[in-house]
């Protein structure tokens, strides 16, 4: 997953702006535009950013190994380097959290904890060695962070919000849209699959993997009506055939993969996928963000 958003900066933004709306509507206030909007568009792409740092550190050695092709692997940029970008990282987050606060708050403190929840995955939970043979438990433990950045966000975008009941759906639906996009892209044919690299596919087998994958789009599918439901009351037909088409393009592409699991289908899933997510996220702010002005 942290490929695909550090190589789509709109992905973030629209993290930072359905918190946002979500975070609005649900304190009732005014929406306008602020430098909060900045900060935490930029908070946003930072932290992300950040995880891919964490993960080059992790993954170095096996990399090295495996994929000898990549800038890192090939010493055009260097960990030294990164560790730079991820102290500024780090330094933009905290003190960008502690300007919302205007010292130590709610903002900085969720930021602490979904900070300490890194840092614990930058050490796989020191059991590294266990996660890494149950796929699932892996995807699961790292996901886990996707409710706390959305909590964080909506912090920098309504100071004080409190978590009502939109709010938790929103926490669920990144949670499940993260879950998705990590199995997505850890769903290979043969010709990818290697012993050393496990994947779902070649644990699960692929028609297992096809059905759980429906199964989880179609929950997400659910879980975006029921945030805007939740968050207006009422469901735009708009925006439900929105969600609709972008859910069926889904399944018709990895039914495609299914039928012809080759590298093409493969980085097709995870671009049709991952572009359901975004549109998701953007159908869901528009439409509140809409009722909120109105």
């Amino acid at each position: 997953m942290n490929v695909f958003l550090c190589q789509m900066p709109p992905f973030f933004f629209l993290l930072f702006i359905v918190a946002y709306a979500v975070a609005a509507s649900s304190e009732k206030r005014e929406v306008m535009f602020s430098w909060n909007i900045i900060l935490g568009c930029l908070v946003s792409w930072s932290y992300f950013l950040l995880l891919r740092i964490f993960d080059e550190h992790k993954d170095y050695l096996i990399d090295c190994e495996n994929h000898p092709q990549r800038v890192l692997q090939r010493g055009l940029i260097t960990l030294k380097h990164l560790k730079i970008v991820g102290a500024g990282c780090i330094a933009l987050q905290l003190f960008g959290s502690m300007a919302i606060d205007g010292g130590i708050g709610g903002t900085t403190l969720a930021w602490v904890f979904l900070f300490i929840w890194t840092c614990l995955m930058g050490k796989e939970f020191f059991i590294g060695q266990w996660l890494n043979q149950y796929l699932t438990w892996y995807a699961i433990s790292h996901m886990l962070v996707m409710p706390l950045i959305i909590w964080w966000l909506a912090n920098i975008a309504v100071p004080g919000v409190t978590l009502s009941i939109p709010m938790q759906i929103l926490m669920l639906l990144s949670f499940t849209a993260g879950f998705i996009f990590e199995i997505t892209r850890k769903f290979k044919g043969p010709d990818e699959d290697r012993k050393e690299v496990p994947t779902y596919s070649s644990i699960y087998g692929i028609k297992t993997v096809f059905i759980v994958l429906v199964v989880l789009i179609s929950v997400m599918l659910l879980i975006q009506l029921w945030l805007i439901m939740a968050t207006i009351g009422n469901l735009p037909f708009l925006s439900l055939i929105s969600l609709v088409i972008f859910y069926i393009l889904s399944l018709y592409q990895l039914r495609s993969f299914l039928r012809h699991p080759c590298v093409r289908n493969r980085k097709r899933n995870e671009a049709i996928v991952g572009l359901y997510m975004a549109v998701g996220y953007l159908v869901c702010a528009i439409t509140i963000f809409t009722a909120i002005n109105v």
